[in-house]
């Protein structure tokens, strides 16, 4: 049975698994969506209350029913390589492919209909709550009074983007940013803005799970750091997982219905783990490039896994 790797053609992290793939010895197909139509083809038929579906790229050609897992990682936007590019074209194109793969007994990672759910920051928060996580105080808000009172009790506040989206084009990563109490909130009319606790933290976590083995790493930070992603300081180290976080992150990824999701973790000075956000399908290989874990083994070997097991 086949694996289909879903994702664009420059993904270094992908490599690495697919070549973990390769090392086992299990048959796989990657391919972009942005490919269809044009590069990727497809096909299927549900006649005589059966369902028969093909896909083709390049010079594969794999049949749906032989697929054991779908991973999905960065794949672009269906029709968006399309001679002729449209919103019509690019739905059609989504719908078809989607809606094909769904019909296969093949397991995910991560299913995009529990994707599309986990990527939404408030959605997030409320789970981390209730599996028990330590949660940084958050409001998300548009009603400038609220975002005043918010930071007359908190005091020490930073700025998120709520989706994690920039305007512009091309997006780029928006910095994570202090706020003053005293600041002018009048601003939060224009748009939903989100405002959270500071933690002043010793050291940054970035947790991966990958259908239930966790692999830990953790680099030391400066207290009034705020963005450690535009920080040089330190390398990822392996780090031990307290016995309550575990829990709480095997309960989290249980309700999301993810078999992959790497968590960031703030540690404060007194060792709590709080919960800053659990990205459904966050990087890992600058993690294995330092510590060495076999993060892109433990995918390779969950995709190669018979549906079912």
């Amino acid at each position: 049975m086949t694996v289909l790797v879903l994702t664009c053609e420059e993904d270094l992290t992908a490599d690495m698994v697919v070549a973990a793939l390769h090392d086992l010895g299990v048959p796989l197909v990657r391919l972009d969506p942005a490919d269809l139509p044009g590069r990727v083809a497809l096909s299927a038929d549900y006649a005589g209350g059966d369902f028969r579906g093909y896909l083709k790229t390049d010079e594969r050609m794999v049949s749906l029913s032989s697929l054991r897992s779908v991973w999905v990682r960065r794949p672009g936007a269906p029709g968006a390589r399309a001679v002729e590019q449209s919103e019509w074209l690019s739905a059609e194109s989504e719908q078809a492919l989607y809606g094909m793969l769904f019909c296969t007994p093949a397991r995910w990672m991560n299913h995009p209909v529990a994707a599309v759910q986990a990527r939404y920051k408030p959605w997030q928060l409320h789970i981390a709550q209730q599996s028990g996580f330590s949660v940084p105080a958050t409001l998300i808000t548009s009603f400038p009074v609220v975002a005043r009172q918010f930071a007359a009790k908190h005091q020490d506040l930073v700025v998120k983007s709520v989706s994690g989206r920039h305007p512009g084009d091309p997006p780029m990563v928006l910095p994570t940013t202090r706020v003053s109490p005293d600041a002018d909130f009048s601003a939060v009319e224009a748009g939903p803005t989100l405002f959270q606790q500071h933690i002043r933290k010793r050291a940054d976590i970035r947790l991966t799970w990958v259908g239930g083995r966790i692999f830990a790493a953790r680099k030391e930070a400066d207290a009034d750091e705020v963005d450690s992603r535009f920080t040089e300081q330190g390398a990822w180290k392996p780090a031990e997982v307290p016995d309550t976080v575990r829990r709480s992150v095997d309960s989290y990824m249980d309700v999301a219905q993810l078999a992959y999701g790497a968590f960031d973790f703030a540690v404060d000075c007194d060792g709590v783990w709080w919960f800053l956000e659990c990205n459904q399908g966050g990087q890992f290989g600058f993690v294995q490039v330092d510590t060495d874990q076999p993060i892109a083994q433990a995918i390779a070997t969950w995709l190669a896994e018979e549906p079912g097991s």
